[in-house]
């Protein structure tokens, strides 16, 4: 029987405390959070990936890196949200950041499209690897809306939960910072939109970066890194640092 959306019942204050508790992410995150992360939808979400990641399937990323882009990008230092749709689902490819991949790992064709229109926009050296991280460190929130997927199977843990979750997430960031780019690629990426106040951040939007939509026209030429720096030196915060170490 799914225990996905079954009723989980009041929590006391006490049993609230001791879930935040077991949860790996910076404090402000968690204090952010804390309504969505012990509410009944985070519960059977829970059990939900409790059952996949024990029945032997291979679920990507390891359990311990759910949360990279969190503990990564703590609340206070978000600048950036660039959003994706669910973890790459090839071996070793997902890492917890949106669009990333681990240095050893050859680039996806949408991070290849990401990086090449980051060289005609900003003039960037092509790296030699796919690893996002230092954008993290930076303030760059990678986030994607299913933080989890099953092996060769795209979109295999969406409606389980993550989308109630990151809505939360966007919605926090709207609330909490100010002046912070919102890059949304694809259409589902664009429904997040909603929840961000255009009056107090910037909202960049395109097709997503895959070979399929970018190649018909409206990701190559969006000009989003430019497009961000520009933003941000306008509000008195420093610049992202786009170029990828080699």
């Amino acid at each position: 029987m799914s225990l996905v959306n079954e009723p989980k019942g009041q929590k006391s204050a006490a049993e609230k405390q001791a879930i935040l508790a077991k949860v790996k992410m910076p404090e402000d995150w968690k204090q952010a959070l804390a309504d969505e992360l012990t509410s009944d939808n985070m519960d059977n979400l829970r059990d939900f990936l409790r059952q996949e990641y024990g029945s032997g399937k291979s679920i990507y990323p390891k359990a311990s890196q759910m949360f990279n882009a969190f503990n990564l990008t703590p609340l206070s230092q978000v600048k950036v949200v660039i959003l994706g749709q669910d973890p790459y689902h090839g071996p070793g490819q997902a890492m917890g950041l949106s669009f990333s991949v681990p240095k050893m790992i050859p680039m996806p064709p949408s991070l290849r499209n990401i990086v090449k229109e980051m060289a005609d926009d900003i003039g960037t050296v092509p790296p030699k690897h796919g690893d996002l991280t230092s954008w993290a460190e930076q303030g760059v929130l990678l986030l994607n809306a299913s933080l989890t997927v099953e092996e060769g199977m795209a979109g295999s843990h969406q409606g389980k939960g993550w989308e109630q979750f990151t809505d939360a997430v966007i919605d926090v960031v709207n609330q909490q910072t100010n002046n912070t780019v919102f890059i949304l690629w694809g259409s589902k990426a664009k429904l997040k939109g909603k929840f961000v106040d255009t009056d107090k951040h910037l909202v960049l939007s395109a097709v997503h970066p895959s070979p399929l939509a970018a190649n018909r026209g409206g990701f190559f030429g969006s000009k989003p890194f430019s497009k961000t720096n520009d933003y941000l030196q306008q509000h008195g915060k420093t610049p992202i640092d786009w170029q990828l170490p080699q």
